[in-house]
């Protein structure tokens, strides 16, 4: 049986909305003499990460903890924040291929709303970024207390883009998000890179 045509489209913003030029972080961990991808180790390690991606702690508390692991690394509680400081001063960029898909879908009458894990900071990215009014809906886990993959998560942005699980179409380029969208009934997609875009523009594309 064939599935219902997709009438709204969720995205992930890290990796597929937004992407991050490693070489940023590199330089920071260079100049404070740090271990070659030791910032994204520490903040990416579950027992940090999980309690921000839920709201139970704000993005400053969460980068206060990484600064904390990291100071036996520079000996010095300052050097350490200051490392994270400018770590984080650095807030992405945004892939004009993904960001024009999505003002065409938009424009052809497709909700779209961001599907992501993120922090209490979510908003002022979007702001820096210049893609506030670029979506419908934002469902940000430390907002509604639930992570990717969660079938919860998945149940709240249906709910927020007001439109059934089978017909949104997600875009993710994790494969257990991917997956979890999946049981939660959706149609999802593995994000590889802008060459999908064809793909998903003749999903979200009437039959003529």
């Amino acid at each position: 049986m064939s599935r219902e045509r997709a009438t709204a489209l969720l995205v992930d913003f890290d990796g597929v909305l937004r992407r991050w030029d490693p070489a940023v972080a590199a330089g920071v961990e260079r100049e404070y003499g740090l271990t070659e991808g030791v910032l994204g180790e520490i903040a990416m390690s579950w027992g940090l990460l999980q309690p921000v991606l839920t709201g139970q702690v704000s993005h400053a508390q969460w980068m206060s903890s990484v600064a904390d692991a990291l100071t036996p690394s520079v000996g010095d509680p300052a050097r350490a924040r200051a490392a994270v400081d400018e770590w984080q001063r650095y807030r992405g960029e945004v892939d004009p291929d993904v960001l024009a898909f999505i003002r065409e879908v938009r424009a052809a009458g497709v909700r779209v709303g961001l599907g992501t894990n993120a922090t209490d900071l979510l908003d002022a990215d979007l702001a820096a970024l210049d893609l506030t009014d670029e979506l419908d809906v934002i469902v940000n886990s430390s907002v509604i207390g639930v992570h990717k993959p969660a079938k919860e998560y998945f149940q709240a942005a249906c709910e927020a883009l007001e439109t059934p699980a089978s017909r949104v179409l997600f875009v993710d380029d994790e494969d257990r998000a991917v997956a979890g969208a999946r049981v939660a009934g959706l149609s999802a997609h593995r994000w590889t890179g802008p060459s999908d875009l064809r793909y998903l523009r003749a999903a979200l594309t009437p039959a003529a």
